[in-house]
């Protein structure tokens, strides 16, 4: 059975003050949160030193990135490579995210290459897939999300795939407060953890308006994990909520 994760994705929010704050707040319930949930928080780059001198102590919760280049180093100004995470405290990553792929011309190809990177540095990616409600009104989601997935992890074999963890994030779902109906969210994932060998091992987490409220509903599906969570993150309130929900219902 794969393991439940609650990973929080602050995107471009947070201060490291704030950051400070809120795990302030946030972890001394964190450490009496349920068991079978991992938590995974992933705030901006500039918070990650911030995060991770909180987290020292705090091995009920793990440090995640938002974004990684393939390479080791070189001359990429702007970029932040996997050792430069590693030496952060960083075991989980994301990539592939809507917002990449739309905002900053991340492809197909630079996901698989980020996703090889970063199991060879031993960080786990949080890989992102969804379709545009263009896509899905013309009937092509499945075909969309499995064809993502499958060039995400292109060139790896079963043992290495089971190193990753998948995100469904229909791109019409994300902080539109139109989240997916839950079953069709487990029937799309059910398709996505029989693309690949190995992916029927590895969490695939729900993204797409998750709440406190509605996360029940998504982890008591069979082929839900957990949930990719954006808004409802940032909040420690909230995200306790979340994760307690989530517990109960896994």
């Amino acid at each position: 059975m794969p393991r439940t994760i609650a990973a929080g994705n602050w995107k471009m929010h947070k201060t490291q003050a704030q950051t400070r704050a809120f795990f302030d707040a946030f972890l001394p319930r964190a450490l009496r949160m349920p068991a079978q949930v991992e938590i995974v928080i992933a705030p901006p780059f500039t918070s990650l030193h911030t995060a991770h001198a909180a987290l020292r102590d705090h091995p009920r919760v793990m440090l995640g990135a938002q974004n990684v280049h393939w390479e080791p180093n070189g001359a990429f100004t702007g970029e932040i490579s996997v050792p430069m995470l590693l030496e952060l405290g960083v075991r989980y990553t994301i990539v592939g995210h809507s917002e990449r792929r739309m905002y900053f011309n991340e492809s197909d190809h630079t996901v698989n290459l980020k996703v090889k990177a970063l199991l060879v540095g031993g960080i786990v990616p949080i890989v992102a897939v969804g379709e545009t409600i263009e896509e899905r009104r013309a009937g092509h989601t499945d075909a969309r999300v499995t064809a993502q997935s499958a060039a995400a992890l292109d060139g790896l074999d079963a043992a290495q795939v089971r190193g990753v963890v998948l995100a469904y994030e229909p791109i019409w779902a994300i902080g539109t407060g139109a989240n997916c109906d839950a079953g069709e969210a487990d029937r799309v994932m059910g398709l996505i953890r029989n693309c690949v060998p190995g992916l029927e091992d590895v969490p695939i987490l729900y993204g797409g308006s998750v709440n406190p409220e509605n996360v029940a509903s998504y982890a008591s599906q069979p082929n839900i994990n957990g949930g990719l969570v954006g808004g409802a993150s940032l909040d420690p309130d909230a995200l306790i909520a979340l994760i307690e929900n989530a517990g109960r219902h896994a």
